[in-house]
């Protein structure tokens, strides 16, 4: 074989190798020529960094996460910060027959109640709930700066379970409150109050839903709902956002489940409060009728039933709605523009407005849509009882206490000596100054005015001037209380 058919062969079988392809290329006895050597037009590309390891993108996520975590832990002590100076603790003092939600613990004998309570205004105005307060014979507010002062009842609303308390202070720290219409389910809240006389507890959470109604226990329901832990104690204080105003006033916890508590709402709260301390009662309007929920039930057996709202089962014929045509069978389907899902959705809008305003109520009679305008009038309620705190003391010019004295007993003698009468409280007088010091018959009398081991002439000797300080023993436990006429 000569050269050129080698050359040719050689040709043919580099392709089919997968070498470089020599197509285009003429074969040639000699090589052919190198190209020139030429300076290169740019600096050589440094080579790319390597890129980071797992493990460093893995502690740099922890590190800004630990920083969000630390941001969010800064915002919370932020509103703790600016709401705490005006959450107050109430401690209220009960007579035995007097039935309450709270927690209650013995000092002496005397029961007491823990809640809590917030200030909104400066000169001492103070919302709690009315459940803390009820029943009330003597209420110790005590601040977050440790000074404690007696609050006095300057109204209370049993229908919406809230009430206003004053104190004799000025400048003192107060909350603002939020627009609780506005707040959004889902955003983080905060709880500050005293569960179980912890003073000064706070929580978190979120608000897990608004408008909740239902529940039974209040004439007016219309709820806040929260995971914040809320526990007996807390009722009272507030529930207040990252911005640190007031959303809500906790006032109970759903007790068949976990993390469900209940406040009420800050739009009805404030409103509630500027009346109470205004007037000493809440105004509230009234259009006449009886209402209950349109149930699925109840929509199959009626002609073109809307799709919710409330049935009115009853109307006064001398209120409002009667003056406005509306008749039992109605469905109230919307009210001051507002649709109506339910009876409780009426009760809230009246709720809001004040009496005198006429409002657009649209009915659904016989499958036909009607509108008429309702002028909202008072309801009239009666007021609440007097709580015995509220009550002035029937005069007595002993106290309201009758004492005896009798002989030591074995155990008593190391307070009164071998040989020494006991005073020994006989009678107390209803809604004097010692019943509403927690006096009760068979109470001995350690000290009186800092008189130890007094004889009842002694007691009543320093009773005189209508103020009395006196240790008491009573079932093997001993306190003192204050007695002033």
């Amino acid at each position: 074989m000569n050269s050129r058919r080698l050359t040719a062969s050689l040709a043919l079988l580099i392709p089919a190798l997968g070498l470089p392809s020599l197509a285009g290329a003429q074969p040639s006895a000699a090589p052919a020529a190198a190209p020139p050597l030429r300076a290169p037009s740019a600096p050589p590309q440094a080579a790319p960094s390597p890129a980071p390891s797992r493990a460093a993108a893995s502690s740099a996520a922890a590190a800004a996460g630990a920083a969000d975590l630390r941001r969010l832990g800064e915002a919370f002590a932020d509103v703790v910060d600016k709401v705490g100076p005006a959450v107050v603790q109430i401690e209220v003092a009960v007579g035995e027959d007097v039935s309450s939600p709270l927690r209650w613990f013995r000092d002496g004998g005397q029961r007491r109640g823990l809640g809590s309570g917030v200030l909104f205004s400066p000169d001492g105005g103070i919302l709690t709930n009315n459940h803390v307060i009820d029943g009330a014979r003597a209420i110790t507010v005590r601040l977050r700066d440790g000074r404690m002062f007696a609050g006095r009842v300057a109204g209370r609303d049993p229908a919406t379970d809230l009430a206003v308390l004053r104190i004799d202070a000025k400048a003192l720290p107060t909350a603002t409150f939020a627009d609780s219409d506005a707040a959004r389910v889902g955003a983080w809240v905060v709880a500050i109050g005293s569960p179980f006389g912890l003073g000064h507890t706070v929580t978190t959470g979120v608000l897990s839903a608004k408008g909740r109604g239902g529940v039974g226990v209040n004439d007016v329901e219309d709820y806040l709902q929260t995971d914040a832990s809320i526990n007996p104690g807390n009722s009272g204080g507030p529930l207040v956002d990252l911005d640190g105003r007031v959303l809500g006033i906790n006032t109970m916890v759903v007790s068949r489940g976990q993390g469900i508590g209940l406040a009420v709402p800050a739009s009805m709260a404030r409103r509630v409060a500027e009346q109470l301390l205004r007037h000493g009662r809440v105004e509230r309007a009234w259009i006449g009728v009886g209402l209950q929920d349109l149930t699925p039930q109840l929509a199959a057996v009626m002609p073109s039933p809307p799709r919710a709202g409330a049935l009115v089962n009853a109307v006064n014929p001398s209120g409002p709605a009667a003056r406005s045509n509306l008749q039992p069978g109605d469905v109230i389907t919307s009210i001051a523009a507002r649709p109506t899902r339910d009876a409780q959705d009426v009760i809230r809008e009246l709720f809001h407005h004040n009496v005198g305003e006429t409002l657009p109520v649209e009915v659904v009679r016989g499958g036909q849509r009607y509108q008429t305008r309702v002028t909202l009038a008072p309801r009239n309620e009666p007021a609440p009882p007097a709580l015995p705190v509220q009550r002035a003391p029937a005069p007595h010019p002993d106290l309201g206490l009758t004492l005896h004295d009798v002989p030591a007993s074995r155990g008593e003698r190391g307070e009164r000596g071998e040989g020494r009468a006991l005073a020994r409280v006989a009678i107390v007088a209803n809604d004097s100054p010692a019943e509403r010091a927690g006096l009760r018959p068979g109470d001995v009398i350690l000290e009186a005015d800092s008189r130890r081991a007094p004889t009842a002439a002694e007691v009543e000797e320093a009773a005189r001037d209508g103020e009395l300080l006196v240790r008491v023993q009573r079932r093997g436990a001993a306190f003192y209380t204050a007695l002033k006429r």
